[in-house]
């Protein structure tokens, strides 16, 4: 029996999405330094953060999603967004981006599908710049962001710990 056919499909995230966008990220709070959250959420305590998300404007999630060619089962593959990058109003024509992949999903060019599609959607907002922090080493997600157009602008030394160690995070930047 041949392997069944799926499509990857890329959209804004909506509120059906919580729970496995919740479960997405609990992983990476609890196996890696990605995140420097140390508690996992439940759905309800990440409900502020997708509400935060609109299907307009500057600040977006945009949601990878898989599904079998019948449409029966949809399963979320990443996510990507768009947040403020600091809260004082002058900083509001610059955001903060990231990308999220299932651990699963990786090496499929997920993360390059989400962020085409988020830029994509930031294009015709008042934005100047964008920035991503990357905690090191993560050579997949430098390379992600290299490829669209994102500079190496410093690291910030040991700046989380989590784990029992100290992590840099290293900051890139991308004019829009």
């Amino acid at each position: 029996m041949p392997p069944e056919r799926t499509e990857v499909q890329v959209r804004p995230g909506v509120e059906g999405d919580l729970a496995a966008l919740t479960d997405l990220y609990n992983y990476y709070v609890r196996e890696t330094p990605i995140t420097f959250d140390t508690a996992v959420f439940t759905p309800e305590e990440r409900r502020p953060w997708l509400l935060s998300h609109p299907e307009d404007g500057p600040y977006r999630l945009m949601v990878a999603t898989e599904s079998d060619l019948g449409g029966n089962s949809q399963e979320i593959l990443g996510y990507a967004t768009s947040s403020p990058y600091r809260p004082k109003a002058a900083y509001s024509t610059s955001v903060e981006v990231t990308v999220y992949v299932a651990p699963h999903a990786g090496r499929r060019g997920i993360g390059t599908l989400l962020y085409k599609a988020l830029f994509a959607a930031l294009a015709g907002e008042d934005l100047h710049r964008a920035y991503a922090g990357i905690a090191q080493p993560n050579e997949a997600s430098v390379r992600l962001h290299e490829r669209f157009g994102f500079r190496h602008i410093g690291t910030y030394g040991e700046v989380g710990r989590k784990f029992g160690r100290y992590w840099d995070v290293a900051w890139y930047e991308k004019e829009l």
